[in-house]
């Protein structure tokens, strides 16, 4: 189920165009207080709001629960926290910045990329 969450929100990240998302799987390591990270970035502000809106609404429409968010204001750092997951969407200098992903560069890590679907038409063919 967690596999699906993460895709779930991968999908949802690249549906208003995020860039570089990646999930870190946080459950070995001691103190973590999730055990997923899913990090991106949007070239600006508009951008990153967009984005966790959608994950927002595609997360609500699954039946999760968003706990905690912070970020909105000002739209250069939002956190989603979702217990299991936490969802952080940067605006690409904030992310150059803190470099949250250095930080646990040992943990496994997933690269996600966009999902090709095949239209309609090419099926038919």
């Amino acid at each position: 189920m967690i596999t699906h969450d993460l895709r779930l929100i991968a999908d949802a990240i690249m549906d208003k165009k995020g860039q570089d998302v990646v999930s870190l799987d946080l459950r070995k390591t001691d103190g973590a207080i999730t055990d997923f990270f899913v990090i991106c970035d949007g070239s600006n502000t508009t951008q990153v709001g967009a984005i966790a809106d959608n994950i927002a609404l595609k997360m609500e429409e699954e039946g999760h629960t968003l706990y905690r968010s912070q970020g909105e204001g000002n739209n250069f750092w939002i956190i989603q926290d979702y217990g299991n997951i936490v969802v952080h969407v940067f605006l690409k200098e904030y992310r150059d910045f803190y470099r949250l992903e250095d930080l646990w560069a040992d943990v496994p890590r997933k690269d996600y990329k966009e999902r090709k679907v095949k239209s309609a038409s090419k099926k038919a063919e």
